[in-house]
């Protein structure tokens, strides 16, 4: 009886080649197995020389030719058979639902799987499928390595101390878990980084559908929380008021309700799969359409969304604008959507949520033809410069005095006074200290 022989866990080669990557990957995207290199695969022990070097070649393979990078799932060791030493190359079954050859990247040559003795290509449904649930881990943004290596978290911290925790700059990263296991920055770290790759772009349409861009604007490539609070002003200042004075209370009618829309966005940032791409803001003349990525939370059901059950999928982004007060953990915010303009303004797909919410007919009616800028309702009561400073920081919060002086052609003192006016109105206030804080407008 041979001693050795391969079979769908036992892969035997005579000498170390390059089709061991491939093998390597297939055993990780199987049930694991082990790879005995000094075997024939007639089961004839023949040895292994140069041990050194073929360890190393091993070494490499797993530490660049693989992703995910598996080493937690190999372990190598030396036996000696009949007076000659084997390397025996033990692969655990991989805790990544797919890995690829990194030279092919996830595609049918680059993910194999081990059936019977040989190494299969995956079909395109099977890698897509192995894909997407590796990416529908609630904490897959912990996991998942950041394209920054040299981030900060300046105005992350400003947020905290500003809501009153006390920071220890030893444990502020570990504390929010903007690492990795192996010590390296995540998605979640460059999400809340002061600036990231990451875009966020609001954009205009003249009519009722994309065939005419009027404006396109970028509120990302920041912390998520400044790129939420400049979204949410912006919306403030594109919400139009209608006002019927004949009436007493005065009547105000407005383009959408604040509210939903804010819950809408709210959902989208929160989640959105980071993986795919960042949400999408889209403005026409008669509705505001917020998409986000990834459609619904794995084992979430569409009932169970309109009910408002709460079943984050990025848990830990969750729990920090949880911390900030933006949110609360309560599953109200889509009912109240629901409760408005009901269920038909979600277009909800296995891979996007799309929220559209209409825009009153009588406002629109009424301002029609109208150059319609900053919600009027917001420049009631202010000076030329007051205006401008409003203006400045809706599109940037992190503008100075300085920064703003210089772009109305007016002294520092004259802005630092319009400051100074603007929060004993309630429009503005300080977030964080005089050196290290911004302006944040709201109202």
């Amino acid at each position: 009886m041979k001693k050795y022989v391969e079979s769908e866990t036992i892969e035997l080669k005579e000498k170390y080649t390059d089709t061991i990557c491939k093998e390597i990957v297939s055993f990780l995207n199987s049930s694991g197995g082990t790879i005995i290199i000094g075997v024939r695969d007639d089961g004839i022990v023949v040895g292994v020389d140069k041990i050194d070097e073929i360890l190393k070649k091993l070494s490499d393979v797993i530490t660049s030719q693989i992703e995910p990078n598996p080493q937690d799932e190999v372990h190598t060791e030396l036996k000696y058979d009949e007076g000659k030493t084997l390397i025996v190359f033990k692969v655990s079954k991989g805790i990544r639902n797919i890995y690829c050859q990194k030279k092919y990247g996830f595609s049918a040559r680059g993910c194999t799987i081990r059936i019977g003795t040989t190494c299969k290509e995956m079909t395109n449904e099977q890698i897509k499928i192995r894909y997407e649930q590796n990416f529908l881990d609630t904490e897959y943004m912990l996991k998942k390595r950041s394209n920054l290596s040299n981030l900060s978290f300046r105005e992350l911290k400003i947020y905290y101390l500003g809501k009153g925790y006390h920071l220890d700059d030893n444990s502020f990263e570990a504390n929010l878990n903007l690492q990795t296991i192996n010590g390296e920055y995540n998605l979640l770290a460059e999400l809340l980084a002061d600036k990231n790759n990451i875009p966020f772009i609001f954009v205009k349409f003249q009519g009722d559908n994309k065939s005419s861009i009027s404006e396109r604007s970028d509120y990302g490539y920041g912390c998520i929380l400044t790129t939420y609070e400049k979204i949410k002003n912006r919306l403030q200042a594109e919400n139009i008021c209608i006002s019927d004075t004949t009436v007493r209370p005065r009547k105000d009618k407005f383009l959408f309700d604040y509210d939903c829309v804010n819950e809408a966005i709210l959902n989208a940032l929160v989640h959105n799969d980071w993986t795919i791409t960042e949400p999408q803001i889209s403005m026409f003349h008669n509705r505001l359409e917020i998409l986000s990525h990834g459609g619904l939370p794995k084992g979430m059901s569409k009932k169970q969304f309109f009910d408002g059950i709460s079943n984050p999928r990025n848990i830990t982004l969750m729990r920090i604008f949880l911390n900030m007060g933006l949110t609360e953990h309560t599953g109200h915010g889509i009912p109240t959507i629901i409760n408005k303009y009901g269920h038909d303004v979600f277009d909800i797909e296995s891979n996007y949520i799309r929220c559209t919410i209409p825009f009153d007919a009588e406002v629109i009616s009424k301002t029609k033809n109208k150059n319609v800028g900053l919600n009027v309702g917001l420049n009631v009561g202010l000076n030329k410069t007051e205006k401008k400073v409003i203006s400045y920081l809706l599109d940037d919060e992190s503008y100075s005095a300085e920064d703003i002086a210089k772009k109305v052609d007016v002294t520092k003192r004259t802005i630092e006074r319009a400051f100074s006016s603007l929060q004993n109105k309630g429009l503005i206030e300080r977030i964080g200290s005089k050196r290290d804080g911004f302006w944040h407008v709201i109202k």
